[in-house]
């Protein structure tokens, strides 16, 4: 019998420290053939992405162990693979599409550098043949006219645009094995479909297995031939696609498909007067050119938005990545320049200074889309939640602020004993769970969310759907919803402002619209091929 292209034996993986050692993954057993999908699914923190980590030895030893077990590549160990030997594997034959592209693009080189780098170091290929590849890929993964973003940096890229990077990255190298850890989590469902279909073309061309990371269910039953389901770090089911979703043998499985999100939005109150009313906002960013960069033009990235949101209702605002959803809460923050007026609760905010911002500040929070960034990394969960406590309320004493932060912890599902660890220490679920708890800490009447819940697994993300909604209900909160997963919109929203290239393509009542769009583009959204 041919050996599988990749097989991980009984494996546990542990962190260390001094005496004490922590299993993060005990006796996992997975093999994938070569043109083979496997998906690994399973609640944050359940081991998905360390197991990932460990198959190229990326994980930190110390504290990493490896107390039992191996990981074979074509039958060779790469648990006990020299570093010379690692780089062979690494990026040539098999690649990896990470979590967070923010973290993972260098911020100081444009997309054009960084992906020639990856032709040259692993292809030895030279800059204009590399750089005709570089835009074919880039238009395979749906950036739209990559020849003019060649020169653009990571931060001038939305969230879905970088992730496409990354998956470019990954794909330039054509490896025998691809590694994707939640590449599709920043992504709306039409490029969603789009990266589907080229992993599957690709699978095919080169034969390439595929070892998925996700917990969106839907993307597992479209791509994946087997799915092993991972609870606590142990795999506890082990099936072929088909059979697992239609007879899931173990209780946490079925768990995991029932959780898709689901219910109405919360009861509106009786009409009262708007708190938050937009007129025509619109944002432009300069177009410079030319030795001195004098300004040659400009590039709406949102134009002429209106809209009037009450206290307690919702509004979300959809849309593919790059089409002004995130643009258009950062200029509502007064993060921004923007034209048009913004009026929160009776005051006009779009002619105040930052520093005029600050006394409205903490009735205005925000919850980031990519929690590893927005999170401070030399600051434990203590004094990440506490930040705002201390420059809003900085007559709380200690024990009051840390009382606080207990409460709010237990909230957004996460143990108030780990508020002394680091974010590094914490899965991307756990961290945007973090991050939610900075911003209600405060209790704000009005929220902007920035894709909440795409890093989110489906059980926790029902969860914090059912806080959200709870919090809504009891302290009236308004949300600016910005998401690409209509489900989620649809169970949370009132009103719905559909945005295309930063226009606004239909707005209204979300349920009329789910139920009858009338733009085409909303269709496609909603139905997508």
């Amino acid at each position: 019998m041919a050996q599988p292209l990749l097989s991980i034996e009984q494996l546990s993986v542990a962190f260390r420290q001094q005496e004490t050692e922590r299993r993060v993954v005990n006796n996992l057993s997975l093999s994938i053939e070569a043109g083979e999908t496997l998906a690994l699914v399973g609640e944050s923190g359940s081991g998905k992405s360390v197991t990932a980590l460990s198959v190229l030895r990326l994980l930190p030893s110390p504290p990493v162990v490896y107390p039992q077990g191996d990981i074979r590549f074509h039958g060779e160990s790469l648990l006990t693979a020299s570093e010379q030997q690692l780089r062979g594997v690494r990026g040539n034959r098999i690649a990896m599409i990470f979590q967070e592209p923010m973290v993972s693009l260098n911020p100081l080189h444009n997309i054009e550098r960084q992906l020639y780098e990856v032709l040259s170091l692993h292809r030895g290929m030279r800059r204009e043949p590399a750089r005709a590849e570089i835009i074919t890929c880039l238009e395979r993964v749906g950036i739209r006219q990559p020849a003019l973003r060649l020169n653009d940096f990571p931060h001038q890229l939305s969230g879905g645009e970088r992730q496409r990077v990354m998956i470019a990255m990954a794909l330039l190298t054509r490896p025998e094995l691809l590694i994707a850890d939640e590449p599709t989590t920043a992504l709306d469902v039409t490029v969603q479909a789009q990266i589907l279909k080229l992993l599957s073309e690709l699978r095919r061309e080169l034969n390439m297995g595929l070892l998925f990371i996700t917990h969106n269910l839907n993307i597992v039953k479209r791509l994946a031939d087997n799915v092993a389901v991972m609870q606590n770090g142990e795999c506890v089911e082990r099936n072929n696609t088909l059979r697992l979703f239609s007879a899931p043998q173990h209780e946490y499985t079925r768990r995991l498909l029932d959780a898709e999100p689901a219910g109405d939005p919360v009861a509106l109150k009786d009409s009262v007067a708007p708190l938050l009313e937009v007129n025509k906002l619109q944002v432009a960013f300069p177009i410079r050119r030319g030795l001195l960069k004098r300004v040659v033009g400009h590039h709406y990235a949102v134009k002429e938005i209106s809209f009037t949101l009450r206290p307690g209702e919702s509004l979300g605002l959809v849309g593919e990545s790059g089409s002004g959803k995130s643009t258009t809460g950062l200029a509502l923050l007064r993060l921004l320049p923007s034209q048009g007026e913004i009026i929160f609760d009776g005051q006009p905010l779009h002619n105040r200074n930052r520093k005029q911002m600050l006394t409205v500040r903490h009735r205005i929070q925000v919850v980031f889309q990519d929690p590893n960034s927005s999170l401070n990394p030399r600051l434990n969960v203590l004094q990440i939640i506490e930040e705002g406590l201390r420059v809003h309320q900085p007559g709380l004493s200690t024990a009051e602020r840390e009382a606080q932060v207990k409460a709010v912890m237990q909230e957004v599902g996460l143990d108030p004993q780990t508020r002394h660890r680091y974010p590094a220490e914490f899965s991307g679920g756990q961290r945007q769970r973090i991050a939610i708890a900075r911003a209600l800490i405060l209790k704000p009447e009005l929220i902007v969310l920035d894709e909440p819940t795409s890093s989110l697994d489906r059980t926790v993300q029902a969860q914090v759907l059912a806080l959200l909604k709870t919090l809504q209900e009891r302290h009236r909160l308004a949300y600016i919803f910005i998401s690409h997963d209509l489900q989620v919109v649809r169970s949370l929203c009132h009103q719905v402002v559909v945005l295309r290239q930063g226009e606004v393509v239909e707005q209204g009542n979300c349920r009329h619209i789910f139920n009858a769009p009338q733009a085409e583009y909303t269709r496609q959204l909603l139905t997508p091929g």
